[in-house]
């Protein structure tokens, strides 16, 4: 059997660059290998680094640089990393030409979804005239944070095989304007946006929540890292 390399992207701390070690697990567990992608800017290289992936999994982290999609930034945008932000716009670039499954989970489901021209709402809660559910966890995290509705006719569906699921979710951001080639595939109770995925075939999705938080006790967790690992293998 095939052990694909996935390559993942990394936070960036002060004076180094990390990633949640949940990240790192949940792959291996699935017989992936994890390859940490550290945010470098010769374009040259970047496509190498895609070249020895065979899947690129968009880790969470700061908020999307608004300027990316036009906007100026709303007084409760947090932090923003437009270094990251370049770099993994140029992985997304390069992992789109050779057609490799892509994973964007958080941040990384704003990033594809600006990266094919959609918007993100800077902040939810400031932006949304309507009473919204909790999306910030601030319990432990082994908590469930909210249900999510999964929409029919969907990969995502088809992948946990629910029409509903209870997600860890901590956001302050969401998809807003949904990309061209991109369509919604999941949405909370008061109608954020909480999956999308692509139009054509082949994965290429993204996820608010996080799978990897709970991937050792929730069967739609593990289906979704699963799935992700076994379309790296093709």
């Amino acid at each position: 059997m095939k052990h694909p390399v996935i390559g993942i992207t990394t936070f960036i701390g002060k004076n180094n660059q990390e990633v949640p070690k949940n990240f790192i697990d949940v792959i291996s567990e699935e017989g992936g290998i994890p390859m940490l992608l550290p945010e470098i800017e010769n374009e040259e290289l970047i496509r190498e680094q895609v070249m020895n992936i065979d899947a690129l999994l968009l880790t969470g982290g700061d908020d999307v640089d608004p300027a990316l999609y036009g906007e100026d930034p709303h007084q409760s945008l947090a932090n923003v990393e437009p270094e990251r932000d370049k770099y993994e716009l140029k992985l997304i670039d390069y992992a789109l030409e050779r057609g490799i499954p892509i994973l964007g989970i958080c941040r990384g489901s704003h990033m594809l979804n600006v990266h094919g021209g959609g918007t993100v709402y800077q902040d939810i809660y400031k932006q949304i005239d309507a009473d919204l559910i909790k999306h910030q966890r601030h319990d432990k995290q082994e908590h469930f944070t909210h249900k999510v509705n999964i929409q029919e006719g969907t990969k995502m569906r088809e992948i946990v095989g629910e029409a509903e699921i209870f997600t860890i979710s901590n956001h302050h951001q969401a998809v807003n304007k949904v990309a061209d080639n991109f369509k919604v595939a999941a949405r909370t109770n008061d109608g954020i946006v909480e999956a999308i995925e692509s139009k054509e075939p082949g994965f290429l999705i993204g996820l608010q929540w996080h799978p990897e938080d709970r991937y050792h006790t929730d069967d739609a967790s593990k289906n979704i890292i699963n799935k992700f690992v076994e379309a790296a293998r093709v």
